[in-house]
């Protein structure tokens, strides 16, 4: 079976709830301390082995191209001059463009999550690939992707990455997903509905920040394609077509972690906070600061 060596990011929404940030900056590009949001996504899958990164954008994207391109001779020059201290600040930037062979191509289409795949269908070819967005991941051990490689190489199908729900709001948020047994950490989906409140959600369990895919699926993507009329253009009912049509279509709970959704302000800032207290450097400071924010 082989094993997935490409992934396709969206990445190209507006970022309208963080505007006026947004007007210039790409929210895939907001910091997490000192890497930008999609740096952490690009990280985790080349942990996985990733080798070729397709991230579909717009015209408003071009800081992302920029990010993974080499750094300028004037930027390193001036890192350079700095001396010895400054020789892991050179070893960092020059790291970014290295990490994976990323193609950037504009998102033309419909909205919604199963256009960014249609768009890059070309690039992908006969083979399982991993499809996931800029601006949500899992902090995972192991990883996000090496969890759906490993249901992928046991049970083969359509891999979605999902969590159980902690709070009653995401039930409104996320699709949910039912069906039976795989093995202790993965079911096989025979129901898969989208948003559909706590009282009709058929289990606990989300689908959120990813998938792991075959070309099966471009099939059905094209056909939704061809019959779209008006919203947004989702995976989600195709996923569910497919598992009509007797494919194998698999929900892996990611365990030993935890997801982080960056997408409006709220969660964006609880994830801030994490990364800072877990950092090695800053955590304590950072907890010092906040205990006595608390103080009575």
């Amino acid at each position: 079976m082989k094993r997935p060596t490409k992934a396709i990011i969206a990445a190209a929404g507006f970022g309208t709830r963080f505007l006026p940030q947004t007007k210039a900056m790409p929210k895939e590009m907001m910091p997490l301390i000192d890497k930008p949001i999609i740096q952490y996504v690009v990280e985790e899958l080349v942990a996985a082995g990733i080798k070729d990164i397709i991230i579909v954008g717009s015209s408003n994207k071009r800081a992302i191209e920029d990010h993974f391109d080499l750094p300028s001779e004037d930027l390193m020059n001036n890192l350079r001059a700095g001396g010895p201290k400054k020789k892991p600040l050179v070893d960092q930037v020059e790291a970014i463009a290295n990490m994976a062979n990323f193609i950037y191509i504009r998102q033309k289409g419909a909205y919604g999550n199963a256009t960014p795949v249609a768009c890059a269908a070309h690039l992908i070819g006969n083979e399982p690939f991993i499809y996931t967005f800029a601006d949500d991941f899992f902090v995972a051990k192991p990883g996000r992707t090496k969890q759906l490689i490993e249901a992928y190489t046991k049970h083969g199908g359509q891999i979605l990455a999902c969590k159980k729900i902690e709070l009653d709001d995401e039930y409104n948020r996320y699709g949910i997903v039912a069906g039976e047994q795989a093995d202790d950490t993965t079911i096989k989906v025979t129901k898969f509905v989208e948003k559909p409140g706590k009282a009709n959600a058929p289990s606990d369990l989300a689908s959120v920040s990813g998938y792991l895919l075959t070309p099966e699926v471009f099939e059905y993507i094209d056909r939704a394609t061809a019959e779209h009329e008006e919203g947004e253009l989702m995976l989600q009912p195709i996923m569910q077509s497919m598992i009509d049509d007797g494919y194998g279509v698999y929900a892996r709970e990611i365990v030993n972690g935890k997801f982080y959704d960056t997408g409006d302000k709220l969660e964006y800032l609880k994830t801030v906070i994490d990364f800072g207290l877990d950092h090695p450097t800053l955590g304590p400071d950072l907890r010092e600061h906040l205990a006595g924010k608390f103080k009575s």
